[in-house]
């Protein structure tokens, strides 16, 4: 085969397509919708963790490091079958059943991703930040009764034991006080006999839980063909780019094994799916932190030759600033990525400058998506910083839409609109917001942006009232709900705030109750017993006289948000 090189991105797609058998592609109806698919990509999450074997040595090659721990793959592969043994037989766990995972990150989380999956059982991934008020919230509405938690996890799930049946696997720092735990678990003696689960691609893989303006989290349902469809469109970005910038190789120096490290929770996608889940059949080793800590990523990126970083763009920022002070550049690393929030401008040309060899990149996706969604990197992101880049190939549509559903003008904004079967197959025990978002395939997004006449999009707000902190999605709806609990408040709106190492934080305008007293540190102490300590506001501004409202008599967000802002410059600028 003859290889091609300097093709534009079309070219490069479609020769890949054409002469690639892995990304060939075909239609499937998928719940009465066609929509494209790749044609020989495997049909469930288990059969692309055990197909991908060669990919890795045979399995010999080292796959997962965690501090001092490290596992090849074959003992990955035998961890994970053991532990899917013990759901099936020991723990009587069926297909379709949900099965809680609730810690921060470690390899249990991975190993119980994959046996879960491998019996057709279906993840709830919890948010290891949540309250037991949040925590009980999710269980409830995912069904959940089988929990596998670490310590800080297990002790604010324990007073919900007993009302909602909960069977708590401890896990890790749970084990010392848990009845049953992993590691026991582990040693189980189990008939080695086929697990006999017939899993269809377009079986339920996992749910997590997306911020929505509902106050409560919404559920995502994924399908095992989403997520996998969604890990050969990121294979297939990393097949066209040799063809698009050629880079020749030094036949003297080996080409260096793709490693990624993974710093944002695995209860997100930006971890799970273009990290943990693409790492599998791309044949990557994959590093992992428990939790952020800028100085400690350094060292692991440069002791373990890490080659892919995905981040949120408070953690660029902070690898940037750690690299500096130690002396180190970071050469291993070729691709720099930022999701979750829009990163700085000014950030892009800084990290390309430190890191020379990385290719600084953007993307966004949603939980909904699979992660699948926009992105760019290199030389077309330091000429657009501002863009949020193109539409990953090939099985995407995207549109723009206005009000009433019409498709807006090239240029012009409109609600970003795409339709893909990486898309979820819907929200959790909520036929409505389903219905409002998914409509003959197509998934409004939520967010608003234009596309120019090179294919770029630009992202310039969010009709959802979403604050993004850190990478972390933020209701307003649900802090106001808390807000609205404590017996001195009359009325709350919530609203953000920005923040320069953040993007934004979170705010609040309240009315106090005539005759009552409070002060704003202890609004934060009551709201932490109710919502988790990234969603409690920063900035609490308190007034005895009504909100600002509108001509429809709804509390004027943007007006009280401006309000607030302006109160806010002028008290820095007089301490300044």
């Amino acid at each position: 085969m003859t290889v091609l090189f300097g093709l534009n991105a079309d070219e490069a797609v479609s020769h890949v397509l054409s002469t690639n058998p892995a990304f060939e592609l075909t239609q499937a109806d998928i719940r009465g919708v066609t929509y494209r698919v790749f044609k020989n990509a495997p049909t469930h999450i288990s059969a692309m963790l055990y197909g991908s074997r060669q990919a890795h040595g045979d399995g010999a090659l080292e796959y997962l490091v965690y501090g001092n721990e490290r596992w090849t793959f074959d003992e990955f592969l035998n961890e994970v079958s053991q532990m899917a043994r013990v759901l099936r037989h020991t723990l009587g766990v069926r297909k379709g059943q949900p099965v809680g995972i609730a810690m921060r990150n470690c390899p249990e989380l991975m190993i119980l991703t994959m046996a879960i999956a491998s019996v057709g059982a279906v993840s709830v991934f919890l948010n290891a930040w949540w309250t037991t008020d949040e925590l009980e919230y999710a269980l409830i509405d995912s069904r959940t009764q089988l929990v596998f938690a670490d310590g800080e996890r297990s002790i604010r799930m324990t007073p919900l034991a007993t009302q909602l049946d909960l069977t708590i696997v401890g896990v890790r720092d749970a084990q010392t006080t848990a009845a049953q735990t992993y590691k026991k678990l582990l040693k189980t003696k189990c008939r080695q006999q086929d697990l006999n689960v017939e899993i269809h691609p377009d079986d339920d893989f996992a749910i997590m839980y997306s911020s929505g303006t509902t106050g409560h989290p919404k559920g995502v349902v994924q399908t095992h063909r989403g997520a996998i469809n969604a890990v050969f469109t990121w294979l297939l970005q990393g097949a066209i780019a040799p063809l698009i910038a050629p880079n020749e190789p030094d036949p003297n120096i080996p080409a260096p094994r793709p490693s990624v490290l993974v710093v944002t929770p695995m209860f997100h996608v930006t971890a799970t799916h273009p990290m943990f889940l693409l790492s599998i059949p791309a044949g990557a080793k994959i590093a992992l932190m428990s939790k952020w800590e800028a100085a400690e990523a350094v060292r692991i990126i440069r002791d373990e030759k890490i080659t892919r970083f995905l981040g949120v763009p408070t953690q660029s920022a902070d690898l940037m600033s750690a690299a500096r002070q130690m002396g180190e550049t970071l050469p291993s690393i070729d691709y720099l990525g930022s999701g979750g929030a829009k990163r700085p401008a000014s950030q892009v040309a800084e990290l390309a400058e430190l890191f020379p060899n990385a290719a600084v990149s953007t993307g966004w996706g949603m939980t909904e998506t699979n992660a699948v969604g926009i992105g760019m990197g290199g030389e077309e992101y330091k000429a657009r910083p501002g863009a949020a880049g193109k539409p990953h190939p090939p099985l995407q549509d995207v549109v723009f839409l206005d009000e009433n559903g019409l498709e807006v003008p090239q240029g012009q904004i409109g609600e970003i609109t795409v339709k893909s079967a990486c898309n979820m197959r819907c929200y959790l025990n909520k036929p409505e917001a389903t219905a409002e978002v998914l409509r003959d395939g197509w998934l409004r997004t939520g967010d608003l942006g234009y596309i120019d006449p090179d294919g770029y999009i630009t992202i310039v707000d969010r009709k959802k009232n979403i604050i993004i902190r850190g990478g972390e999605n933020i209701s307003c709806l649900d802090v106001e709900g808390a807000l609205h609990r404590h017996p001195s408040i009359a009325e709350a709106c919530v609203f953000s705030v920005p923040d320069e190492r953040l993007g934004e934080v979170v705010g609040a305008g309240v009315q106090i109750k005539s005759g009552h007293d409070i002060s704003t540190s202890d609004l934060q102490s009551f709201l932490s017993q109710h919502i988790a300590k990234f969603k409690i506001p920063q900035f609490i501004w308190l007034q005895p006289d009504p909100l600002p409202r509108g001509a429809t008599d709804k509390i004027d967000r943007r007006a009280l948000q401006a309000a607030c802002l302006k109160n806010h410059s002028q008290q820095s600028d007089q301490k300044g």
